[in-house]
């Protein structure tokens, strides 16, 4: 049976939007990693087969298939083509998924993962064009009806939902910057990072947030429980892992850290929008046949503070396993990037404590979500 491993992850810093990465081009932001993933993995660049890049803002710097343009970029092989896609907050989880499926096909060998997002740049909404039409059309509107669709509102229903308060989720973004500042004291992500524009460190986290400071915040919506300290930041990175069939191990003499072990994606309420990694867990642990206690390591998108609650809750997940170095909240959110940044972040975790099992689910627009077990070697 063919397999797929990891062979190679990294990503830069996550950068906030007005700090040291405002002003880098997203190309070659998307350049940086994948010429540091070449040179950490000493592949030979030609043999790569494709280049599938996660990009969610697919306006203005990051038109024209920017995974083409940073490939072309970091100065690569030009014969080697790539591809842009977007599943929204998990494009570049879908990228990995995608290049996993090339390799256990057997139609490819040698697969590069990837994800880019500079929202300073490109901001989260550029693709809505003034005096466009609205991408909901007649369609949608007798199955939903004209009621509001974001993510904003989608989080507020789960908090209603799952009967969540204000203060659960101010005390789940205050762990989650706890553990961000932790993690980055111990240099625990030091390994996973390719520094650039003078930047080796994740910008986002706040040692410093408290109860009080949160609680002195506005809600989004008069009567709502979310803040800005519940949701995930504006940010700007990328991401790229090298994914390898087995002969391409021997070949290129590379050394496979992890192999992918189980790819699941499914489609949930579109309204709610932000439920879907709860029947994506479910999925992914059926078709493993693993259970919910044999994952060491869970990587959650915290993409608002409700969904990794309300997950933890419907899944029987622990959440000291969920996120055990921050999330979203604390360390932000570059949209197309984030699949490959959180992917990079639990192998990480998985070799610094030696977990066998990581599972990995994000919310996507539309109602989606991407769910990968990756399994240690």
């Amino acid at each position: 049976m063919a397999e797929a491993y990891i062979v190679g992850a990294v990503r830069t810093p996550v950068g906030t939007k007005k700090g040291a990465l405002k002003d880098v081009h997203p190309a070659d932001l998307g350049a940086h990693v994948l010429k540091e993933l070449v040179d950490r993995t000493g592949v030979d660049p030609a043999a790569v087969e494709d280049v599938i890049m996660g990009c969610v803002m697919q306006v203005g710097p990051q038109t024209l298939d920017i995974a083409r343009t940073a490939w072309l970029s970091a100065g690569l092989p030009e014969s080697v083509p790539g591809v842009t896609i977007d599943r929204q907050c998990g494009s570049s989880q879908q990228a990995v998924h995608f290049a996993a499926q090339g390799v256990l096909s057997g139609t490819q060998d040698l697969v590069v993962a990837a994800g880019v997002e500079q929202m300073t740049k490109v901001p989260m909404g550029s693709s809505l064009v003034a005096g466009m039409e609205f991408p909901f059309g007649e369609g949608w509107g007798e199955r939903y009806g004209q009621q509001e669709i974001t993510q904003f509102r989608g989080a507020q229903l789960m908090v209603e939902k799952w009967g969540l308060t204000r203060e659960d989720l101010e005390k789940f973004a205050l762990e989650s910057h706890r553990r961000a500042a932790k993690a980055i004291e111990a240099g625990y992500f030091d390994r996973e990072i390719a520094p650039i524009a003078g930047l080796s460190k994740d910008e986002g986290a706040r040692p410093d947030t408290t109860l009080e400071k949160m609680a002195g915040l506005n809600p989004l919506r008069e009567g709502w429980a979310l803040t800005a300290a519940v949701a995930s930041q504006i940010s700007i990175g990328a991401s790229a892992l090298l994914i390898a069939s087995e002969d391409a191990v021997r070949r290129h003499n590379l050394t496979p850290r992890a192999r992918i072990h189980t790819l699941a994606v499914c489609g949930s309420d579109p309204v709610y929008m932000l439920t879907g990694p709860i029947p994506a867990t479910e999925k992914a642990l059926a078709k493993s046949n693993l259970k919910i206690d044999d994952i060491d390591v869970f990587e959650v998108n915290e993409a608002f503070a409700p969904v990794p609650i309300a997950w933890a809750r419907d899944t029987g997940a622990s959440l000291e396993k969920t996120n055990p170095n921050g999330g979203a909240i604390a360390l932000g959110h570059p949209l197309g990037a984030t699949g490959g940044i959180l992917m990079t972040k639990m192998l990480h975790e998985l070799e610094r404590t030696g977990g066998r099992y990581g599972l990995q689910t994000m919310c996507e627009g539309g109602g989606q979500a991407n769910a990968t077990i990756i399994e240690r070697v």
